[in-house]
């Protein structure tokens, strides 16, 4: 699940991804389906978009080729079930999404990925945002370098036409788009900060780490009961997605581009001189950080999520009413001067 305010880029990042992968399927002669939720799924009809939803989740299921299947806009057909005025054409979309996923019948080939893309993940349905395995957050421009540099590639390009036709200065101490670049790993991306920024998961954590060492099972184990204390909700899938985020984050590194151009180098090999090569690019991956430190940063990074998500629905309605008090006060205080 990518997520972030409008205008970050997270529909640019569908297509990315969606090309990225089309050319290496092609390098690799492997077939490739690109298979986005349709806007037209939701039905009128009772029963009509269970039956929609079930024939978007079946080419899911087929184990001969590689496939991408992004929702945008998630939060528009997997809505929070128990919200007021959710139609019933959401509620049964969200059912066959749960049975095809981790359901009872559920047939997992593990050659599918579907990506949840929201302005609100909040508003996802519990269930649904359970099964997210990897999260992220689509932030677009943040720092004040993030913002010269975008400036700069709009700018840039009048400049290139028109030589000296952009008449302002340059920044001193910064060299454009030095703060930006490709990265090579997740490692590179995401805050790995060993210590939560949220106040709740902060306080869980320095009560459990008062008696237990972060490098103990222990710990996490007790972390995990005092997190489901203060959040209900969360459950052993969230454990679950915790771990495949830490395999995520060991496994997460660029395979060499020689390696896709020429298949013999490595996908053509056998098993075993496969594995063997990964695992040296899995160890210089981790650039010296050893096994607990990683499970540490995901976990925290994790747990972070869950409570962001938890409470930007009640900050939103606890904005909203301060915003109507303030609108209360001052169409007051207009009347009463008018008087």
């Amino acid at each position: 699940m990518g997520y972030g305010i409008p205008g970050t880029g997270k529909s640019m990042l569908i297509a990315a991804i969606a090309t990225r992968l089309k050319e290496h399927c092609d390098n690799l002669e492997i077939p490739f389906l690109f298979h986005p939720m349709p806007d037209t799924l939701i039905s009128t009809f009772q029963g009509g978009s269970a039956e929609k939803m079930v024939e978007w989740m079946k080419p899911m299921q087929d184990p001969a080729k590689l496939i991408f299947a992004p929702i945008d806009d998630a939060e528009n057909n997997l809505q929070e079930r128990t919200a007021q005025g959710v139609s019933a054409g959401v509620k049964e979309v969200i059912g066959v999404f749960l049975r095809y996923t981790e359901g009872a019948y559920a047939v997992n080939y593990g050659n599918s990925s579907i990506g949840l893309f929201t302005n609100l993940p909040e508003m996802l349905d519990k269930a649904v945002i359970s099964r997210v395995q990897g999260r992220f957050k689509i932030d677009g421009a943040r720092t004040e370098h993030d913002f010269l540099d975008q400036d700069y590639i709009w700018w840039n390009k009048l400049n290139q036409s028109l030589p000296d036709f952009v008449n302002m200065e340059n920044p001193e101490s910064y060299k454009y788009l030095s703060d930006q670049g490709l990265s090579k790993n997740m490692g590179e991306i995401l805050n790995t900060s060993s210590k939560p920024s949220e106040a709740r998961v902060h306080a869980i954590c320095d009560k459990v780490e008062a008696k237990f060492k972060s490098n103990e099972h222990l710990f996490y184990a007790n972390l995990y009961q005092e997190m489901q204390k203060a959040f209900p909700f969360f459950s052993s899938r969230d454990v679950r997605n915790i771990q495949s985020a830490i395999s995520l984050r060991l496994t997460d590194f660029d395979l060499e581009e020689s390696w896709f151009e020429n298949p013999e180098t490595y996908f053509k090999q056998d098993y075993d001189t496969k594995f063997n090569m990964l695992q040296e690019v899995m160890k210089g991956n981790m650039k010296g950080l050893d096994f607990s430190e990683i499970r540490r940063q995901e976990v925290v990074r994790y747990l972070d999520n869950v409570a962001t998500i938890a409470d930007t629905d009640f900050k939103r309605k606890v904005d909203a009413r301060v915003n109507q008090i303030n609108i209360e006060t001052a169409a007051r205080k207009t009347f009463e001067n008018g008087i």
